[in-house]
């Protein structure tokens, strides 16, 4: 038994909770994890999971095993990933999360250029507006907006503030009601991004003053932020979108910015990885590299 593998095998077992997915997910064969696991339990005399024709349950010992594992894993990974620093190589591989439309826009042009800074650092990119669980989907660092995080085995560190504009198409603006306060939007079709947190409630400033908009019903929703902009463009309606998604379209004057006077609330966007990735090189030297880049991009 080479301890090392058989002890990835038994994680990746527990975290995508079939020897199915973690034969998959590790390219190999079900016989072949079986064997490694039944060889683990041998060695340390106890059972690590108990399995039946239809299910599996990591027993007690084995989740206390299996915290543990992922620490000496993970310690062990740092290590080498020093090692390669010193030689001002890094290597490995990295698993990276964005969301379709802002990863295409955004992240994976700097995704790229990570790759020419660092090309011993194989890069799986995984674009998806829905929500992706890092952990079942083997996931290094994602990179997402959101707010408090609810689950303690996660860590995150801001990368920046996502400046929102509200704008829809002459064509559209020249047939509705004038839009002057918050409130008119109500009389309006604003078409929503269906995977927002708060997907009918905007938010918006002016100086001192602060107010809410609770939106009718949406005549057109979607999940994907690029489909939003182009429903803007042909007409239906208005949009609240990141800025950099429609900078091209406002400055041809394709879509028109509404109330401008009114600051829509900016989103976060944050770097999201599990605990347990920490002490990940691969992972800090990602995270940094676009950290810096939209310091860069700030400044500019």
């Amino acid at each position: 038994m080479n301890r090392i593998t058989a002890l990835n095998i038994f994680r990746r077992v527990v975290e995508l909770g079939t020897f199915k997915a973690a034969a998959e997910d590790l390219h190999l064969s079900q016989a072949a994890v079986s064997k490694n696991i039944n060889e683990l339990e041998d060695h340390l005399g106890t059972a690590l999971i108990n399995r039946t024709t239809r299910r599996m349950n990591v027993t007690e010992s084995g989740l206390v095993y299996y915290r543990q594992i992922c620490s000496v894993l993970d310690a062990l990974e740092s290590a080498d990933q020093s090692v390669m620093a010193s030689s001002f190589s890094p290597k490995g591989s990295l698993r990276v999360s964005a969301p379709m439309s802002y990863g295409l826009i955004k992240i994976n042009p700097l995704i790229c250029d990570f790759r020419h800074q660092y090309p011993y650092i194989s890069t799986e990119v995984i674009l998806s507006d829905t929500y992706v669980d890092l952990i079942d989907k083997g996931v290094d660092v994602a990179i997402r907006g959101g707010g408090v995080l609810n689950d303690s085995s996660m860590r995150s560190r801001l990368i920046c503030k996502v400046r929102r504009v509200l704008c829809a198409s002459p064509d559209y603006l020249s047939q509705a009601a004038p839009a002057t306060h918050p409130d008119n939007l109500k009389e309006h079709d604003c078409l929503v991004y269906s995977l927002s947190s708060s997907p009918r409630k905007w938010i918006f400033t002016r100086g001192n003053e602060s107010t809410s908009v609770d939106l009718m019903p949406a005549n057109y929703s979607v999940n994907n932020g690029i489909a939003l902009k182009q429903a803007a463009i042909k007409g239906l309606g208005i949009i609240l979108i990141p800025e950099e998604f429609v900078r091209p379209e406002l400055e041809s004057g394709e879509l028109v910015e509404v109330m401008p006077e009114w600051v829509p609330d900016t989103h976060s966007l944050y770097a999201v990885y599990p605990y347990h990735k920490e002490q990940s090189q691969k992972v800090r030297l990602f995270i940094d590299f676009v950290m810096a880049a939209f310091r860069e991009i700030d400044k500019g």
